[in-house]
């Protein structure tokens, strides 16, 4: 037992020395990563700094802290972003195809313009986030949250948002042909003006949803709840209604149902 004893202090020291080591090894990086001699920083605390216009793209900032920093008009082309924090950061015109972009956490950050054309966002959180204009062609989005995002006139082209929530989401004049949307939380959603043809909107919950003048043309709303909803001038035709819920629903020709 003595003998344990007096080897603890050691063990320790040598744990307390290894850490000091990483620590030291993580500032290193970082620095290196602020003056662009390195392309990777997973973990680095990089809030509030701006990597305006750099290519970063294939850059590791998995699990970074990337909270309100400068993004605008970065390329990020297949960049590991996974986890990261990107709270209040600005990605306006950033490209961001390709990238691994899986449970970041995003809320209010502005990606006017950005490109996440085949990006992977499962599970993440863009919460309030401002994404007019965005392009959003094939990225997967499934099980993610955007509640009262800003995606008017966004390009989501066979975008996947199954099972995600869009709640006073705003896709007003958007583009979602063929985008899979099967069991989305859509409550309050606006989809003036939007396309949505051949779009899989199955169990999908639109109640109090405005899709005045939507064109949802072949669409599947099969199960669908469709709750004071406003279909008002939408096209409805060989949409498949199989299922759905109709409580105070406003018709294309302006009639309530049922």
């Amino acid at each position: 037992m003595r003998m344990w004893a007096r080897r603890r202090p050691i063990g320790l020291l040598a744990v307390l020395v290894l850490a000091g080591q990483v620590a030291a090894a993580r500032a290193d990086q970082r620095e290196d990563f602020l003056a662009g001699r390195a392309r990777d920083c997973p973990r680095c605390d990089l809030s509030g700094q701006s990597f305006k216009r750099r290519d970063l793209s294939g850059a590791d900032l998995t699990g970074a802290n990337l909270t309100d920093a400068n993004l605008h008009d970065a390329r990020l082309v297949g960049a590991k972003l996974g986890g990261a924090d990107l709270t209040g950061a600005n990605l306006n015109k950033a490209n961001l195809s390709r990238a691994d972009l899986r449970g970041i956490k995003a809320h209010d950050a502005m990606l006017y313009g950005a490109i996440l054309d085949g990006a992977n966002a499962v599970g993440a959180d863009l919460t309030n986030a401002l994404m007019g204009t965005a392009r959003l062609t094939r990225t997967d989005l499934s099980k993610a949250n955007l509640e009262n995002v800003d995606l008017r006139k966004g390009r989501l082209g066979e975008v996947n948002l199954a099972g995600a929530k869009l709640n006073a989401v705003a896709f007003d004049f958007a583009t979602l042909r063929n985008a899979r949307l099967d069991g989305a939380e859509m409550v309050e959603i606006r989809l003036i003006g939007a396309e949505l043809i051949g779009a899989s909107l199955v169990a999908a919950d639109l109640t109090d949803a405005d899709a005045q003048g939507a064109n949802l043309r072949s669409a599947d709303l099969t199960r669908a709840t469709l709750r004071r909803a406003n279909l008002r001038r939408a096209n409805l035709y060989e949409t498949k209604l199989d299922g759905a819920v109709f409580d105070k629903t406003v018709m294309p020709d302006g009639t309530t149902q049922p």
